[in-house]
């Protein structure tokens, strides 16, 4: 018995584009024609922005323009922006806004809010699109040239709509990272300060454990040189770590006052540089608090999330 393989239907080949997927206007410049296909570019600053309207083809419809970050003078924009498009006779419009920090975010939620397909330019596209046209003059219309030939060439990325939920967590994980960068930088200053009065002491102490899981501060809080550790012994250590309630091994206070007979010579102005270390210590411990906040408020987003 002979056997006929099957053939398959070719799904036929995707249209497939030079590009990101994401800034991709080809198909939508085909259906409305390149004369009627508009192009909004918007160099954006902290207080105001520029912005100007071409055609696919390049042609300025509406020419370079200054608008204040102001509610009036963003509608008052979308609302020149649209009667424009109308008179014009465009059937399809993006607007290409160049990223520049949060500062962008007014109008491309003022443009959005009128209907607009909004998207982002980065500023490593349009200065890639800049240099060529004008190597040497950095001026804000030259930069609203180059934003569009970004668009143009599909550099103008659009963003999806991203649900509160998801929006809230980023902000609060963003919020918890800057904490986090922030007690960094406070315990590289307090460890340095910390060695000017109490040389070495940090040493006897792994990187991650100064701070966290240690008698280490505790005691240098209270005994804020090798001389007062020296004097108080391991007796003296002891007794005021069990009424603050302090969790200790024997031995490492041993290694503390060890660590305190042979300790070389603090600064000069130790005493001036304790005073610091321990104010700094106190706002770690608050920027710790927020850290911990922050983490319980990203719990409750994240187990909202699929």
């Amino acid at each position: 018995m002979v056997t006929t393989a099957k053939k398959r239907k070719s799904g036929g080949s995707k249209k497939r584009f030079i590009g990101k997927p994401t800034g991709q206007i080809q198909e939508r410049v085909q259906a409305a024609g390149p004369e009627r296909f508009g192009i909004i570019s918007v160099d954006c600053a902290k207080r105001r922005s520029k912005w100007m309207l071409c055609n696919f083809y390049g042609k300025v419809i509406v020419e370079p323009a200054t608008v204040e970050h102001t509610n009036g003078a963003l509608r008052l924009m979308t609302q020149w922006a649209a009667d424009a498009c109308r008179t014009e006779g465009l059937t399809d419009t993006i607007v290409a806004v160049e990223m520049t920090g949060i500062y962008h975010k007014p109008v491309q939620r003022a443009f959005r809010k009128a209907g607009f397909d909004t998207r982002l330019v980065h500023p490593f596209a349009s200065k890639h699109y800049r240099q060529p046209l004008h190597p040497d003059a950095k001026t804000d219309d030259h930069d609203l040239e180059a934003i569009f030939h970004a668009a143009v060439k599909g550099y103008g990325l659009a963003t999806l709509p991203v649900g509160d939920v998801y929006q809230s967590l980023q902000a609060v994980s963003r919020h918890r990272h800057n904490l986090v960068k922030q007690r960094g930088r406070l315990m590289v200053q307090i460890r340095r300060l910390l060695h000017q009065t109490m040389p070495g002491f940090a040493d006897l102490f792994e990187e991650d454990h100064l701070f966290h899981k240690s008698i280490a501060l505790p005691i240098a809080l209270k005994f804020s040189s090798a001389d007062a550790i020296r004097q108080a012994g391991v007796a003296g250590i002891e007794s005021h770590l069990t009424a603050t309630k302090v969790r200790f091994q024997t031995r490492t206070i041993e290694r503390m006052v060890a660590w305190a007979r042979a300790a070389a010579e603090p600064s000069e102005l130790a005493e001036m540089y304790t005073r610091p270390w321990q104010q700094l210590n106190d706002v770690r411990r608050l920027f710790e608090q927020q850290i911990l906040a922050a983490e319980q408020e990203l719990a409750g987003f994240l187990v909202k999330t699929p």
